[in-house]
């Protein structure tokens, strides 16, 4: 059983960073994915396991040059820093990851992850 738990949002004003960080066990596929008030769940950015320690990171075009994804591996985290962040931003972001040992597939759709944490706010002021 793959248990995801988020932590760092908060409120910001615009132009601010905040780093958001999710403790879980491995898997394939790690994602962040992010819902606004009456929006869609769109995806935000991955990691996708290529073996042994390496992972390839994966991003939306619109947090490109913003946003970077990582992985800590030693301690199992994946982490999202947001910079210059944006009213447009401000949404519930989640953490999602797929079964264990699943790395392939498209990872912006959301079908390919089964475990899903309970979701951080990050409010950007302007």
């Amino acid at each position: 059983q793959v248990q995801l738990v988020e932590s760092g949002g908060g409120l910001v004003q615009a132009g601010g960073s905040l780093r958001l960080s999710c403790a879980a066990t491995p898997s394939g596929l790690e994602a962040w994915f992010r819902q606004a008030p009456g929006k869609e769940r769109d995806f935000v950015a991955s990691m996708r396991w290529i073996g042994g320690n390496v992972w390839s990171p994966d991003y939306a075009d619109f947090v490109k040059g913003r946003f970077t994804v990582s992985r800590d591996n030693a301690n199992n985290t994946l982490y999202l820093q947001m910079n210059n962040l944006t009213p447009g931003d401000t949404a519930v972001y989640y953490c999602a990851a797929s079964r264990p040992g699943r790395n392939y597939g498209y990872v912006s759709d959301v079908d390919n992850y089964v475990y899903w944490g309970q979701g951080t706010q990050v409010t950007v002021s302007s």
